[in-house]
């Protein structure tokens, strides 16, 4: 059996503060990057069919982007969820994905937890069946992860085979890794030399016949397990490498899924990972361990987002830059904390967070959460309450992972970060009265552009600056009395 599974996600792109994807001029001949790469990728492999044919995510911030700008490829990816509908459990095509793509294992607890939540939501609203997996942004894992993606019901995620704790690990065949307390969960561990071969090696895609012959059939011949599960092939890849990375792939890729009438009998069926694993419990499967603090993309565990890894040419801003920001969520979220003890238990405010997703999916309307939430509360307090979910939403945009993946800091994936941590530090410095604004920007001066030595807080004023927002604003009166 043979299943391809593809990771659909583009970063959030749309200005915090006015809500609009600013034109990107690179992106030429189209609008922006989105408008682009749905032209290239996203349409063609909806009109095509290729969605129903294979194993799929689309990330939350993308798919809010299709909803709004092309609506009829959004439904090409919510309608070709097809295999839920003709088989008897929930065990469709479509996977979840954690919403704003950051790097789990580097979050807190509670914000892996509302990331977890937020993406597994906007799946059921969108695609209106609870997901049975999940992709997890990078591959990014760890235990205290698995755990929480277990407590939320999630049965499997797919993960590279390097993620693996045995190296001599049989890729052919799902695993169940045991999370403690009772709780497991099912990995898929995809094949790397033929996600590498469909990814990077134009030669051998031109022929998809071929490449069914040759790459993946060999991998495939032989029996069954001792236990009679068959064997089976994963090729997961960024869905962008159909037609956008790789110019026709979206064609190579319609040709192996789904061949026709006229290919030959190729020796192995084409499946999906929800109906290799579908609702067969855990306990099935053969056990194994995973390497705590991989991923797909860094094979120096999870370094790239947060250190100096040997990949980038010069990574000495990543820590700062991170440090920074987990400095100023740690403060938003204290004065959050502070603001709201005035209306509502402690806890409360953080399952409210969690629950906010409703609100930015726009299945209820602010006002009405602010009233459900904060029922015995003022119209003061409620707008209060919307202006601190609001930077706590902004707060978790600005982990995105593109902040730190790429080799400067200049690009316009770490000034989108950036953006998102100024719209939450304004709301919260307009709430409170407070400066973290000032001291967001003192930390971002600790480090700079290999390129162009300018430095984070001149990155963040230029990318404010772009957006036609003011620059650092003059300290408050009731900051300055503090």
């Amino acid at each position: 059996m043979l299943a391809v599974h593809g990771h659909f996600y583009q970063p959030e792109r749309r200005d915090p503060f006015s809500g609009e994807v600013a034109p990107q001029p690179a992106a030429s001949p189209y609008r922006d990057w989105n408008a682009r790469i749905d032209a290239e990728c996203y349409k063609p492999n909806a009109e095509r069919g290729n969605l129903q044919h294979i194993s799929y995510d689309l990330g939350p911030t993308l798919a809010c982007w299709l909803a709004a700008n092309d609506a009829s490829t959004h439904k090409g990816f919510v309608d070709s969820d097809v295999s839920a509908a003709i088989v008897e459990v929930d065990c469709g095509n479509a996977m979840a994905q954690a919403y704003h793509h950051a790097i789990l294992p580097l979050a807190s607890l509670a914000d892996r937890r509302t990331e977890i939540r937020w993406g597994l939501r906007d799946f059921e609203l969108r695609f209106d069946r609870r997901p049975t997996g999940i992709w997890l942004p990078e591959t990014a894992v760890d235990l205290p992860t698995l755990r929480i993606l277990a407590d939320e019901g999630v049965h499997y995620t797919i993960l590279a085979p390097w993620q693996a704790a045995d190296s001599r690990l049989d890729t052919r065949r799902p695993y169940r890794v045991e999370l403690g307390g009772g709780k497991t969960i099912v990995v898929v561990f995809y094949d790397a030399a033929l996600s590498a071969s469909a990814s990077f090696e134009s030669d051998a895609t031109m022929n998809a016949d071929a490449f069914a012959r040759e790459r993946i059939l060999p991998r495939l011949t032989g029996p069954s397990f001792a236990d009679g599960t068959p064997r089976m092939a994963v090729i997961a890849t960024d869905g962008e490498l159909y037609g956008h990375h790789q110019k026709f792939r979206d064609l190579f890729l319609a040709r192996l899924v789904n061949p026709g009438v006229d290919a030959p009998d190729r020796g192995f069926d084409i499946t999906t990972i929800g109906q290799i694993v579908g609702s067969t419990p855990a306990s099935v499967f053969p056990a194994t361990q995973i390497a705590e603090r991989t991923s797909w993309s860094c094979h120096h565990g999870v370094l790239r987002w947060y250190a100096e890894c040997p990949d980038a040419a010069d990574g000495r801003w990543k820590g700062p830059l991170r440090v920074a920001l987990e400095r100023l969520a740690s403060a938003i979220d204290t004065v959050a904390s502070g603001l709201a003890g005035d209306f509502m238990e402690p806890a409360a405010l953080w399952q409210a967070r969690d629950d906010y997703v409703e609100v930015v999916f726009g299945a209820e309307t602010a006002e009405s959460f602010a009233r459900r939430w904060v029922p015995l509360g003022n119209e003061s307090q409620r707008e209060g309450f919307l202006a601190l979910m609001q930077a706590e939403r902004w707060r978790l945009a600005m982990f995105a992972s593109d902040g730190w993946f790429w080799g400067d800091p200049i690009r316009l994936e770490t000034k989108q970060v950036l953006l998102c941590a100024a719209r939450a530090v304004r709301l919260i410095d307009d709430a409170a009265g407070t400066d973290l604004e000032r001291r967001l920007v003192d930390d971002l001066s600790l480090f700079s552009s290999p390129s162009r030595r300018i430095d984070g807080a001149g990155i963040y004023t230029e990318a404010l600056d772009e957006a036609h927002q003011p620059a650092l604003r003059p300290r408050s009166k009731a900051a300055s009395t503090r």
